[in-house]
């Protein structure tokens, strides 16, 4: 039962693991990018620009969404567009693993924020692997890996 006490742990969830969360997704797009010589700028939340650092720019309202657009990859192909798009889920995979890890070897223990942490990490594989288009117009990573497979490259993308 939600009562008033978890309302702090409903607020460091939203405005402090979310994001995190998010971020972690994020770099997984730009380690694949990197690695096969792409250029990538990385968005977390909406709204005006807060603050940039390097190839990151954090946004006001911080804690709603997250997105990265890459340029042209020095290493064109469908493998190498396919782990670009598929980088993000990788990487939130490979947080909970780690995480979980710290917990068996008795680094970290197991609490609320460990297992919300695991929860939005699944939240964001599984709807980021969805494949749908957004109202935006533009594909989820899994929309984006499927026009890959049956065009090449995503057709939102000219530079995919």
């Amino acid at each position: 039962m939600f009562g008033f006490n978890d309302i702090w742990k409903f607020f460091f969830s939203f405005f402090l693991l979310l994001p995190i969360v998010t971020l972690i997704h994020e770099m997984g797009h730009y380690f694949f990018a990197r690695l096969f010589g792409g250029n990538m700028e990385i968005n977390i939340g909406s709204g005006k620009s807060l603050l940039r650092v390097g190839p990151i720019r954090l946004n006001r309202v911080y804690f709603w969404d997250g997105w990265c657009q890459y340029e042209a990859l020095r290493y064109e192909n469908k493998f190498t567009n396919i782990m670009v798009y598929a980088g993000g889920a990788i990487f939130n995979l490979a947080s909970i693993l780690i995480v979980n890890g710290l917990i068996y070897a008795g680094l970290f223990e197991t609490s609320i924020f460990t297992y919300q942490f695991a929860y939005f990490s699944f939240y964001f594989i599984f709807f980021s692997l969805f494949p749908i288009d957004h109202p935006n117009g533009y594909p989820s990573d899994g929309k984006a890996i499927v026009n890959v497979f049956r065009y090449g490259k995503s057709k939102y993308n000219p530079q995919a």
